[in-house]
């Protein structure tokens, strides 16, 4: 029996809610906060519960099932981190308290800046931005600066690998520079022919490059040594996407390796369930060249009393969010690398390697995998494309795992991959896990060419079926109500 939708049980005068007498004196609101027109619901308390009760049921979440989101790491998060960012301690502040009654989250604070530093190899770190793609912003912000300052006003290109994250072009032009695009060689790595050709015609507006390494084709650039003494050469700086630094933890520094910048995802690498558009925690590491350019206020320790203090760095290029940050999501961050410590984290790095390289070795010869021949990192691209069933797609397959209560891996991305399936099992899965996904992706290979209608119909199972995504996007309901539309 299908539950009545909350809109047709509403009745005038029913409420959810008992509020007690109020207290203080009573202050109207703003004009234009009441509308009269809004047909909000009036239901009982009973009522209000189950309808956001079943609906958190239609979600998939990594607690319900495998979540193999390419470049998004959608691992377990450890309900201990979620217990220590509830504690009253640092639930309960608020960010205008005065620095004496605040001592023990700056602390906390102090040291994740520290912990981060010396994991990616860098000088200083700000915990300011709000997400990955702030933290791009914010780094680029502190390239250009750095180099105005220099004097290197000309300056305004920014090199982006076609095998980058898709917000580093967005990045580079929101902060007013040009993007110039790099191909990838054969092997997926920046083709090094195409990037002399590019710094020669381009050198003295260089303001750097942004590599995303592990590449979003789970791959490890070979050349990146190459790359970054060739940048430098050309008077331009090394800006690190940090999204997929699940794949190097404990392992590779991009500080020893020659970046400059590079924001951290805490919300991917370091636990923070982050489906749904947030919360985020952006980081941003750089060299002891750009230190003096980080956003502020950055938590300092006092030599003289061992106090902490707010800092605000001499050259920044000033606050780019309100107050200090996500804290909650630093107080995760930081309890994830406490609980780990340094052997754990490389541990992470090493399994999450290990279970992607499995399911490439076992989905190799059902689906093309485009630079399937070599060692991938925490995740590998495979394509949509299969023998004998040319009406299928990626996205047939993708809405056909929903019916398996399996998430579809990120789909169509990178652009560079046609048919693109980009898979990423993340190491907090078991071998079980990986192999049910196997079979199941070796299920829907063989439907494809026995049944292709199944797939083109999927998913069958879901609490909505398969949408006309095209017509979504550009015809938006953003609001449940009879007529409304």
């Amino acid at each position: 029996m299908t539950e009545p939708l909350i809109y047709e049980i509403s009745r005038p005068g029913r409420r959810a809610v008992s509020l007690p007498a109020c207290d203080v004196p009573a202050t109207p609101l703003p004009a234009g906060c009441e509308r009269a027109d809004l047909p909000l619901p009036e239901v009982p308390e009973v009522d209000l519960v189950r309808h956001y009760v079943r609906l958190s049921q239609m979600n998939h979440g990594i607690d319900t099932g495998f979540y193999p989101l390419g470049s998004c790491t959608m691992k377990l998060n450890p309900k201990v981190n979620e217990v220590a960012a509830r504690l009253t301690g640092f639930a309960a502040l608020h960010p205008l308290q005065p620095e004496n009654s605040v001592q023990g989250a700056m602390a906390l604070m102090y040291e994740l800046q520290e912990m981060l530093a010396e994991i990616a190899g860098f000088a200083a770190v700000t915990l300011q931005p709000a997400a990955g793609a702030h933290g791009e912003l914010t780094g680029v912000l502190i390239m250009r600066k750095y180099l105005y300052d220099r004097g290197e006003t000309q300056r305004d290109v920014i090199l982006v690998p076609d095998s980058a994250h898709g917000t580093n072009p967005a990045t580079t032009s929101m902060s007013g520079l040009r993007v110039v695009q790099v191909s990838s060689d054969a092997r997926g790595n920046v083709d090094l022919d195409v990037l002399r050709e590019l710094l020669a015609r381009h050198g003295p507006k260089l303001v750097g490059m942004m590599l995303t390494n592990p590449n979003t084709l789970g791959l490890f650039d070979e050349h990146v040594a190459e790359v970054v003494r060739l940048v430098h050469e050309a008077g331009g700086l090394m800006y690190g996407d940090g999204a997929n630094f699940n794949a190097i933890l404990g392992i590779v520094k991009p500080g020893d390796l020659g970046f400059d910048v590079m924001h951290y995802n805490l919300h991917k690498t370091f636990s923070t369930p982050h489906g749904g558009g947030g919360p985020g925690s952006g980081a941003v590491g750089v060299s002891a060249a750009l230190a003096d350019y980080l956003p502020g206020p950055i938590v300092a320790k006092s030599e003289a009393d061992s106090l902490y203090r707010w800092h605000m760095p001499p050259r920044t290029i000033g606050r780019v969010k309100a107050f200090y940050g996500n804290f909650g999501v630093l107080v995760r961050a930081y309890t994830y690398l406490r609980m780990l410590g340094a052997k754990g984290l490389r541990a992470v790095s090493e399994n999450a390697v290990l279970n992607a390289n499995y399911l490439q070795a076992r989905l190799r010869g059902v689906y093309p995998i485009p630079h399937g021949d070599r060692t991938c990192m925490h995740e590998f691209v495979a394509q949509g494309i299969l023998k004998d069933a040319p009406d299928i797609h990626t996205m047939d397959i993708a809405k056909r795992l929903m019916d398996f209560g399996m998430h579809p891996p990120t789909v169509y991305f990178p652009l560079i991959v046609p048919e693109a399936l980009m898979i990423e099992p993340t190491e907090t899965e078991s071998k079980e896990t990986l192999d049910t996904f196997v079979d199941v992706m070796r299920q829907i290979a063989e439907e494809a060419r026995t049944e292709p209608e199944l797939l083109h119909d999927a998913p069958h199972n879901a609490p909505v079926k398969r949408l006309d995504e095209v017509k979504a996007a550009k015809d938006l309901v953003l609001c449940y109500a009879p007529g409304c539309g």
